[in-house]
């Protein structure tokens, strides 16, 4: 962000409350670009007794991860969850646990992570590129991201390797 969505003018960097924050350069205007994170959703999809993963467009193609997406406005997690699942993988979904939350900080997200048990038939939306369903004793964590959520998930699950 560049310029104060207030008044126009150019924002530049400011020491507020004791970080360097961007805020407008206008003496009146108190403009201040807080940058906080945004609130994602995630969902460790279990379908037929395994977790889904997926692979969206314009992604490597050996690199696959858990449905997740933005909350709405006016969208509790829980909704946000559930209509993600709907959305990328035409599957109907019942909430089975809040895993967690966890700080994204390369991407300025807080992911919130539900085990989501889902039914139907699966068919991907337009965001993705393909999926994989693996067993729940195959299935490793990656370190970033929605990974640790992964890690917690099998945990819970008492997965032997974890």
């Amino acid at each position: 962000m560049r310029f104060c969505p207030k008044c126009g003018n150019g924002l530049i960097w400011k020491d507020i409350d004791g970080k360097s924050r961007k805020a407008c350069s206008s003496d009146g205007c108190p403009y201040v670009f807080w940058d906080n994170p945004t609130p994602v959703v995630a969902a460790v999809v279990e379908y037929e007794g395994d977790v889904v993963l997926v692979r969206n467009k314009g992604w490597p193609e050996k690199m696959f991860g858990l449905i997740s997406g933005f909350l709405e406005k006016g969208e509790s997690p829980d909704d946000a969850v559930l209509r993600e699942v709907r959305e990328e993988l035409d599957l109907d979904g019942t909430i089975e646990s809040f895993i967690g939350y966890y700080p994204f900080f390369e991407m300025n997200q807080l992911i919130l992570a539900f085990s989501v048990i889902t039914r139907g038939t699966i068919r991907m939306g337009d965001e993705l590129e393909e999926y994989r369903r693996v067993s729940p004793a195959k299935l490793k964590p990656w370190p970033f991201g929605t990974g640790p959520a992964v890690k917690d998930w099998l945990l819970k699950k008492g997965v032997s390797q974890y």
